[in-house]
């Protein structure tokens, strides 16, 4: 059995770890190295990307400032969260704002320090990333539009430094990067309907608020006929490999989404419209691997 101080040090780990979504910065770097692999990278040597420590480097440095992005979003969402998520508040609570402002300042002062191994660009790249969180974090969320593209551009931020890094300039780069895009600014606006109790009593001006939930949905379905744009030309012009088969999947998940918009009505149904979102972007990570499975065992062997 452990002792009460020993439970103690294990919630606030938990907590930690709920406050920088562990889960999410692993799924992100599981992404950046494998759209490495297959996507920026795909002539390079298996081992030649995995162990190459510039991209290390960048990949570390994301997910630190990402972890700091999360804290200090949950720093001056802490009130709303309360009402919005109350059992998650209650369990983040058991690290005190004072050292999640400790933490957020180290953990951003360590990805810079770490940036200026690479390159000074490195360096003015997050440097620059910080500061859009903490713009975003502390203003820009509480506004309509503005505050939903910001947090798309800034999900998306950690794949441009990738980008940036292995120098892959192919078209089919950015029509991967503008499904994404449209995807997260749809997860923005279905969180801003989910939230909308906490975001009326903290004086947010989101879509929802200022213009109605309806406004807000038929924005939405616009955004879901927007993307099968991009789908339509992965399918039809660029070589995806067996890729193909989780478009596919996500045109029925998007036809599933619309359907289910439009007969929601209580924050339940957009936490489920929510999580679908967030199965296409997960399985769109492991999904890469299907864009050439031959690649795998070739480049292993190289």
């Amino acid at each position: 059995m452990l002792s009460r101080k020993n439970r103690l040090i294990l919630l606030k780990l938990l907590s930690l770890f709920s406050i920088v979504r562990g889960y999410n910065i692993l799924i992100i770097v599981l992404a950046q190295y494998l759209t490495s692999v297959f996507i920026l990278a795909p002539d390079i040597r298996l081992r030649d990307v995995l162990f190459d420590p510039n991209l290390f480097v960048i990949v570390l440095a994301s997910s630190g400032v990402i972890a700091a992005g999360y804290i200090i979003n949950n720093f001056y969402d802490r009130e709303k969260d309360l009402i919005n998520r109350p059992r998650k508040t209650m369990l983040d609570r058991l690290v005190s704002q004072q050292t999640k402002l400790t933490g957020y300042f180290v953990v951003n002062f360590l990805s810079v320090i770490l940036a200026s191994y690479v390159s000074f660009r490195a360096v003015l790249f997050f440097s620059g990333y910080i500061f859009g969180i903490w713009l975003y974090s502390h203003k820009l969320k509480k506004r309509p539009f503005v505050g939903n593209i910001t947090a798309s551009i800034l999900s998306i931020a950690p794949f441009f430094a990738v980008f940036v890094y292995c120098k892959n300039f192919d078209e089919v780069i950015f029509v991967h990067a503008t499904f994404l895009f449209i995807i997260l600014i749809m997860r923005e606006m279905i969180k801003d309907l989910s939230n909308l109790t906490g975001d009326v009593a903290q004086n947010y001006k989101t879509i929802p608020i200022l213009y109605g939930e309806s406004v807000s949905k038929k924005m939405i379905s616009i955004l879901i006929l927007i993307c099968c744009i991009p789908i339509f030309l992965l399918l039809t012009r660029y070589e995806i490999g067996f890729m193909y088969l989780y478009f596919y999947v996500c045109l029925g998940l998007l036809l599933l989404f619309l359907i289910l918009l439009w007969r929601s009505r209580k924050r339940t149904h957009y936490v489920w419209l929510h999580n679908i979102l967030k199965l296409i972007i997960v399985s769109g990570v492991f999904s890469i691997i299907l864009i050439d499975i031959n690649l795998i065992l070739d480049r292993i062997l190289w």
